[in-house]
């Protein structure tokens, strides 16, 4: 419509040559106009002269008009859309961040999420334009010319037309249904994106609080060490140690401080790692809410529900995907069938001016190429999608076994450090520590006890990681897509997966 207006009004406004012959040549006739001279007219007024062509001196100004305008909106557009993209991601910046809240902005600003979504857009496009016809073509011809005795443009056969190519019955609606699978497919891989990358950000974050409480045990380990090193000091210089016992309690304190640096390092990584997965680079070093699990949930440990895993999104990907390679080679076993062009003209035949109406029909010959590569090619599309299919689901039920185990595992090593190693080392350490202080016990006791401990307290670390860690595989394998297909029986075939949509 403003493309409309536009030229409405440059060609009410400009007054140029070209637009007032426009005008003219609808007015005193030609091809817009359905008037025609008589035999009689064209006798009297002698041989006539071939027609001028009509200025097109006005199409650039439209053009040079459209331009800038429509430049200027696209640009007004992509800044507004842009804004409002940053400004709603950017909005939200929490002081502390918990796991709902981080997969939530992982979901919004996740940059490879958003190639998905664009990914899916683009499917889509495909799919509107998939089985549409061509555009017809407008002809325009002029035969039986004849060259000698003075004859002219008047005296050939003039015709103008339309032509159309007529795809064969069934090309149209196979492109149209690969177009929607194409679709479904892109937005199953899309939903199987958003489950990969809510158990990555699961996983970022158990790092994360795993590298917060490895950071916090160190503090405690270097506080230790400074209490020996202080009452190391105090018994040489009351005579009642060696001053070697002073040196290793204070290359003791060394060592654990070098070692807390080490575990500052891998926590700030590991808010790296979780602030890259959010697209919240300003997110670094925001403090996360919540601790890792203590201890098993035995709901995750029962069997895989009903429908699994044919209702998750690898395997409904895989299945869209031989969906699509089946529709692929019916597609192409229609390949060698020849697409018809149909067309009609009307005009005028030279001198004696009698008005005639032809139609044309073209119909190629597969006589060279019978697209059999093509037929080849799409059977053995099949077959890979087949396998690969029965490989995704092999691959499935591998995981899953994996990941119980591996939570079954975490969740009794956690149950054993939390109720029975964990209590009986802090109850050595306090006594060792207290009989140190009272100088009942050497300061290799000490160490030994003080590396025991952290040795304990770093596993259970690791334990309740390894816990957070498989109740995410856990929860992401147990996830649907919702383009999940409905298995159906037909006759003579065991269940299998739904039919192409």
């Amino acid at each position: 419509m403003k493309r409309m207006l536009a030229y409405e009004t440059t060609a009410a406004g400009g007054g140029t040559a070209g637009d007032g012959e426009f005008k003219r040549a609808r007015g005193a006739g030609g091809l817009l106009h359905n008037s025609r001279p008589t035999r009689e007219g064209r006798k009297a007024a002698g041989p006539r002269r071939g027609r001028r062509p009509r200025s097109l001196a006005g199409l650039p100004v439209v053009v040079l008009t459209l331009l800038p305008a429509a430049a200027l909106a696209a640009g007004t557009i992509a800044d507004v859309v842009d804004g409002a993209t940053d400004a709603s991601v950017r909005s939200v910046l929490p002081d502390r961040l918990s796991r709902p809240v981080a997969i939530e902005l992982a979901l919004a600003a996740n940059p490879t999420l958003a190639a998905m979504e664009a990914r899916v857009n683009a499917a889509r496009g495909r799919a509107w334009q998939a089985g549409r016809w061509s555009n017809p073509a407008l002809t325009f011809a002029v035969e039986e010319w004849p060259v000698d005795e003075g004859g002219g443009f008047d005296d050939a056969k003039q015709t103008v037309g339309v032509q159309q190519q007529l795809p064969w019955p069934g090309k149209p609606g196979l492109d149209h249904r690969l177009g929607a699978t194409a679709v479904r497919l892109r937005n199953t891989l899309r939903r199987l994106q958003e489950v990969e990358l809510v158990r990555d950000v699961k996983v970022a974050f158990a790092r994360t609080l795993a590298a917060r409480e490895s950071v916090a045990i160190g503090e405690q380990l270097v506080a230790l060490a400074e209490s020996s090193a202080t009452t190391a000091g105090r018994r040489v210089g009351a005579g009642a140690a060696p001053l070697q016992e002073q040196l290793r309690t204070e290359v003791q304190l060394a060592r654990v401080r070098a070692d807390a640096a080490g575990l500052r390092r891998d926590l700030a990584r590991a808010q790296h790692g979780l602030a890259a997965l959010l697209g919240r680079p300003d997110l670094t070093g925001v403090e996360l809410e919540g601790d890792l699990p203590a201890g098993g949930d035995d709901r995750l440990l029962q069997a895989a529900p009903a429908g699994w895993p044919d209702e998750h999104p690898s395997v409904v990907a895989a299945i869209l995907a031989l969906d699509r390679a089946e529709l692929g080679y019916r597609r192409a076993r229609l390949e060698p069938y020849p697409d018809i062009t149909a067309g009609v003209a009307g005009g005028r035949l030279g001198e004696t001016d009698r008005s005639i109406v032809e139609f044309s029909l073209s119909i190629p010959l597969p006589l060279i190429d019978s697209s059999r590569g093509r037929k080849d090619e799409a059977a053995a599309n099949v077959g890979v999608a087949g396998a690969e299919l029965r490989g995704v689901r092999v691959q499935l039920a591998r995981e899953w076994a994996v990941a119980r185990q591996r939570y079954r595992t975490a969740a009794e090593q956690a149950a054993s450090y939390r109720d029975e190693i964990l209590p009986k080392t802090d109850e050595a350490l306090r006594l060792v520590q207290a009989g140190f202080d009272e100088g009942k016990f050497g300061f290799i006791d000490l160490l030994d006890t003080q590396r025991t401990t952290a040795q304990t307290r770093f596993a259970f670390q690791q334990v309740r990681l390894d816990l957070a860690i498989a109740r995410a595989e856990l929860e992401a394998l147990l996830e649907t897509s919702p383009d999940a297909p409905r298995p159906m029986t037909f006759p003579g075939q065991r269940p299998s997966r739904s039919p192409v949509p």
